[in-house]
């Protein structure tokens, strides 16, 4: 009977489960929220107890969005050097430090790579004969070089938290919720979050308002745009957000996340029945801005002209932001000359326009492949005083890129490294990305190699790059250096980059390289895709190699 007054209760203030019948509008009334959530606050410890014994609901209620609305080189270059460059010191996975020790580290790095270890069990007597005593550096260490294997690392966090003496840090427990969301593991992420929520509870000081943000930002990037609303509905519920400017906060954190993630429809939606149910809120031109950026990013024109002719007809000055937002849109839709009109018209009401206004612009004309006026634009930022950034070259770097100009695009690289504008990977990446067009394996190596030794560190797509270029041109060899080296600087292989070298080693007739690679995807907590499945175990029962075809097979059971 408990149970079953829980589930009402809860109800309440969620409402109904969907159907696939409902909108966002049906499953909940606004005013239930606005005007009496707080009397659910009395309620959430039942709740989350109710929650945690009746895991089917908690499946439905957080873990299922089924409403309609949700859709689914230069060798003369002169190379700045590595004291002289941000990154030089940077990594992205850095190495360990005194905080713990480098075994440790390495000890439970290997568990984690070792392809024996299959299970959650025997992962655990693995870690419990290693002796090692666990601690919040260490572990964090641990999710940072590899974070694209989540079971592996929440078993790691909860065989952590059994040891006596670890206590975990807010910083490690919002790392795990973001793992578990990424993977989309949200039912896991919300047990550790109702175990810890209760105030005076040990680890209830881990649970935050970034908590929450992870979720809502989760949830929307994976489309589930209602699981979303609740989570922050829940969360304005409690004492430690009611009771400060979280919330508003976190009001503007769910209409970012759903505009950012294509569902800005949903977020309009939320933003009018917020009006109409709280006569007294006034709109900031931050959310102005949010939802204005949101139908911009899905190229819905009209939307957004009306939002800025709504926003001006409700008294709400746009502002440099705004404007900023609105030309960087029509510049996205080509529309470079309206961009520019845009810029005069905010001179005339006495807004001057900074880079991120001209940045846009010089990137359309570059894409556009109007580099000269790309140039001129150039000019004019210098004319006011303004100091052209890393983005600013960047575009233009690019637009040479795009327009078969490779040494135009040195000159760039030249002008930014003697203007004292440090070149950064995504700099980089757009002469690898040209490489990669035109097939240039040679050229493409010289430049890893030489920035490698100037201090810089290439990044995960710059690896990604590389790998694709050089499985497409069948260098395999070349293609296990990079891939090692990839691992040796802290990336794991994604699920791409992992798929086309299983594929360039069926295509060598490598198959035990080939199977191992598919085993450690398995390991690392990827989904191989079924034609990578389905041309392995052809392959491998085609010569013979049936022990190892029904090994396989076990992986995709």
């Amino acid at each position: 009977m408990a149970n079953i007054n829980g589930l009402s209760n809860f109800s309440k203030f969620f409402g109904s489960l969907p159907n696939d019948n409902t909108t966002v509008k049906t499953h909940l009334k606004p005013q239930d929220f606005f005007r009496r959530g707080r009397k659910m606050k009395s309620l959430y410890q039942q709740q989350r107890r109710f929650l945690l014994l009746n895991v089917n609901y908690l499946r439905r209620l957080f873990f299922s969005d089924q409403s309609r609305i949700s859709k689914k080189g230069d060798p003369s270059m002169k190379w700045p050097s590595p004291s002289s460059s941000p990154l030089s010191n940077t990594r992205p996975h850095p190495a360990p430090t005194s905080g713990f020790s480098q075994n440790k580290f390495s000890i439970i790095s290997n568990l984690l790579k070792d392809p024996a270890i299959t299970s959650s069990s025997s992962f655990e007597s693995a870690l419990d004969q290693t002796r090692v005593d666990p601690d919040p550096d260490l572990v964090q260490a641990i999710f940072e070089r590899f974070d694209s294997s989540p079971k592996l690392l929440h078993n790691l966090f909860l065989w952590a938290e059994k040891k006596p003496g670890f206590e975990s840090s807010a910083t490690l427990f919002n790392s795990m919720i973001n793992i578990l969301g990424k993977a989309r593991k949200f039912e896991d992420a919300w047990i550790l979050v109702l175990d810890r929520i209760d105030v005076g509870k040990e680890g209830s000081n881990l649970v935050s308002v970034n908590t929450f943000i992870i979720l809502i930002r989760r949830y929307a990037r994976a489309g589930m745009t209602q699981p979303a609303i609740r989570t922050f509905e829940f969360a304005s519920c409690l004492d430690k957000i009611c009771s400060s400017n979280d919330k508003s906060n976190l009001f503007e954190i769910i209409l970012d996340s759903l505009s950012k993630e294509g569902h800005v429809g949903v977020a309009s939606e939320y933003f009018s029945r917020k009006k109409e149910t709280d006569l007294c809120w006034v709109p900031s031109i931050k959310v102005y801005n949010m939802l204005l950026n949101g139908w911009l990013r899905l190229r819905k024109l009209k939307h957004a002209e009306k939002l800025w002719l709504d926003m001006k007809k409700n008294g709400v000055s746009p502002s440099v932001v705004s404007y900023g937002t609105l030309i960087e849109g029509y510049c996205t839709m080509r529309r470079i000359e309206r961009a520019m009109e845009l810029v005069d018209e905010m001179k005339g009401v006495g807004i001057q326009p900074n880079l991120k206004v001209y940045n846009p612009i010089i990137d359309a004309l570059g894409e556009a492949g109007r580099l000269k006026d790309a140039l001129v634009m150039m000019g004019q930022v210098l004319f006011c005083e303004l100091s052209p950034d890393i983005s600013t070259y960047n575009s233009l770097v690019k637009g040479y890129c795009k327009s078969k100009d490779l040494a135009g695009a040195s000159k760039i690289l030249k002008m930014m490294i003697s203007r004292g504008c440090i070149p950064t990977t995504t700099t980089y990446n757009y002469f690898f990305r040209y490489f990669l067009k035109f097939r240039k394996i040679e050229e493409a190596m010289n430049l890893c190699t030489k920035i490698i030794q100037s201090g810089h560190t290439p990044d995960r797509l710059t690896y990604q790059v590389l790998l694709k270029l050089l499985c497409e041109e069948e260098r395999l060899d070349l293609a296990v250096q990079v891939s090692k080296e990839m691992m040796v600087r802290g990336y794991d292989r994604d699920l791409a980059s992992s798929t086309m070298l299983v594929h360039l080693l069926c295509k060598m007739h490598r198959f035990e390289d080939a199977f191992r690679e598919f085993e450690d995807m398995i390991q690392r907590g990827l989904a191989p895709q079924y034609l990578t499945f389905q041309r392995m175990n052809d392959e491998l029962k085609k010569r013979g190699m049936t022990k190892m075809a029904s090994k396989l097979c076990g992986f995709m059971s």
